[in-house]
């Protein structure tokens, strides 16, 4: 084979890589569903990691979680877990279970993701990419034969096909500002308690929301995905106040001042 037929050869794979890659940015291969299934899929062994390695009494208000206790049985039940998902096809479910399949899944991958690389002081310092800000662009699953990034099943799949603005408190980062890791899976059945109880707990949460010197600040979630929460940043402030408590929601009710962002990457671990 002369160099220039290589070349060639080389390109077409690479070409051929790529446009497979694609596939998982096309939201409409993931829009299929089969209401007629009254099949769930199992989420125990989820639930049996969260039950043992999930605190959720921390006085910072901050579910946080004791990778540094996760035993070797449990971890292959995570591995095995995922594996699980992995090796079903979503599509052939409902969409209410598949809402809870592909959060359940980036939650466990960011968790076995950290166990991976465990200790580190951030997710932000992992990733395959020198350049990389994190994971997220890693490939870090294959579903129906397709390979997927934790960015894939957030922005392509959950955010796209479910439009709904409580997907934000689902997805945990593993980091001290994102939403709280849910002490349960997620089901078709608790979908809506949970996503409810997401959003009022972070918003109650000083790292959702927080008045200082008459200054409104707000996780940076509120900024980088604002058109999820309305156009504006008076949108924004409507949905927080549907979740705020009185006082908090007193304060929202007419606010003019200053809107500044702020995000902790620090990791969500039990030290």
């Amino acid at each position: 084979m002369n160099l220039s037929h290589l070349a060639r050869v080389l390109v077409l794979a690479w070409t051929v890589m790529l446009s497979f890659q694609a596939v998982a940015t096309e939201t409409g291969l993931w829009k299929q569903s089969n209401e007629g299934n009254p099949s769930v899929i199992d989420h125990s062994r989820w639930d049996h990691i969260l039950s043992k390695y999930l605190e959720i009494s921390d006085p910072s208000g901050v579910h946080l979680f004791r990778y540094v206790e996760v035993s070797a049985a449990d971890r292959t039940q995570l591995e095995q877990y995922i594996d699980s998902l992995a090796g079903l096809d979503p599509r052939k479910y409902s969409r209410a279970e598949q809402k809870a399949y592909w959060i359940n899944l980036y939650n466990a991958l960011t968790v076995d993701l950290i166990l991976k690389h465990y200790p580190t002081k951030s997710i932000k310092k992992l990733g395959k990419s020198f350049f990389s800000f994190g994971p997220w662009d890693d490939k870090a699953v294959q579903v129906a034969g397709v390979p997927l990034t934790l960015n894939d099943i957030e922005h392509k799949i959950l955010r796209p096909i479910w439009q709904d603005k409580r997907i934000h408190y689902a997805v945990n980062c593993a980091s001290y500002s994102c939403p709280n890791l849910a002490a349960e899976a997620y089901t078709s059945d608790n979908m809506e308690r949970l996503l409810e109880q997401g959003a009022r707990d972070y918003i109650n949460h000083e790292r959702g929301v927080s008045l200082r010197r008459g200054d409104l600040l707000l996780s940076s979630i509120y900024k980088w995905y604002r058109e999820d929460f309305g156009n504006s940043e008076a949108d924004v402030l409507k949905h927080l106040e549907r979740y705020a408590g009185p006082e908090l929601k007193k304060a929202l009710e007419g606010f003019d001042g200053d809107i500044d962002y702020d995000y902790d990457w620090r990791l969500n671990e039990v030290k």
